[in-house]
């Protein structure tokens, strides 16, 4: 029995960087940690800052002291709030909606076999990689109230005897910034969903044609579920670049007229960097976070689908 007990080998201790090559979960923090630290810097810092901020009455200049919900009553009776708030709802709800059916309708047109299908799709792409600052100076022009292209056009055609008055008037204003949002989300809508659409099979439609499926049963009952989690992600980021957009408003009305387009990021920075008041813009920025939270949660339910499309139990 001795002789057995000094034959069998002795187990060498692996070294910290063996176990680390041969553990997965522990390789992936390794790698992961560099991205996590940039984000506790870069983003869980600044929001934390933030929430303090919104509890204190600091300015710029003075740090200010603790004053607990003093900002947020201040908000929850001031008009001009509940007007932002009001503004925000509509103009991210609008342009998110015109933005999926539109960016819908292309992707599924760019999907069709076109000639010159990749020119197009490239083209497609100009408006969301033109940067903002430049699209709503454009736009500023387009929607000039003396020198505009579209009331140009349309007096030409007999169709009004003047011009129209695009960023001066509320109605036409908020309609004027919604259309100019649009047309810079639409790229992202249509592209991503036909990245979407390229991953359905397209036996699922032939064995549904040879069925005698018409096309909108084909879209309804194969395209729109398998589109389903792809449509929840995109809708997800395109209403919250549409809530927290900043720079097309601030170039195009700076919130007016009458405060009609003034959304919360534009009130917020108002409050905070012009006003000297950065306990009540950090109280107005804090308040859309409930706002963004039900988007990430639109996005999280919409992503469960996919479990049920491949027969999960959820």
């Amino acid at each position: 029995m001795a002789n057995a007990a000094m034959a069998e080998p002795t187990v060498r201790p692996r070294s910290f960087w063996a176990g680390i090559g041969q553990g997965r979960h522990v390789l992936g923090i390794v790698f992961m940690l560099p991205a996590a630290i940039f984000l506790l810097f870069f983003l869980t810092y600044p929001l934390g800052l933030g929430v303090w901020l919104g509890f204190t009455d600091a300015r710029i200049g003075r740090p200010g002291i603790f004053i607990g919900l003093e900002n947020y009553e201040l908000l929850w009776g001031d008009s001009l709030f509940w007007l932002v708030v009001f503004n925000t709802v509509l103009y991210t709800t609008v342009a998110s909606v015109l933005k999926f059916g539109l960016g819908l309708w292309l992707a599924l047109l760019l999907n069709q076999s076109l000639p010159f299908k990749s020119f197009f799709r490239a083209v497609v792409l100009l408006p969301w990689v033109v940067p903002t600052v430049l699209s709503a100076i454009a736009f500023w022009w387009i929607f000039d109230s003396q020198y505009s292209i579209i009331s140009w056009a349309l007096i030409k055609l007999g169709l009004i005897s003047a011009p129209i008055n695009f960023l001066g008037d509320v109605a036409n204003a908020r309609a004027s910034v919604i259309a100019a949002n649009v047309w810079r989300g639409i790229p992202f809508v249509a592209i991503s969903l036909l990245a979407g659409l390229q991953t359905i099979s397209p036996s699922l439609h032939e064995a549904a044609t040879l069925d005698g499926a018409t096309s909108w049963q084909r879209f309804r009952f194969i395209t729109l579920p398998l589109l389903t989690p792809i449509i929840a992600v995109v809708m997800t980021f395109s209403v919250l670049f549409t809530f927290t957009d900043f720079q097309l408003i601030y170039v195009l009305t700076r919130g007016g007229p009458l405060n009609s387009t003034h959304l919360m990021a534009t009130l917020s920075f108002q409050r905070a960097i012009p006003g000297g008041q950065l306990g009540e813009g950090a109280a107005i920025a804090v308040a859309m976070i409930p706002f963004l939270l039900s988007a990430i949660l639109f996005s999280y339910f919409g992503l469960q689908r996919r479990k049920w499309q491949q027969g999960g139990a959820d």
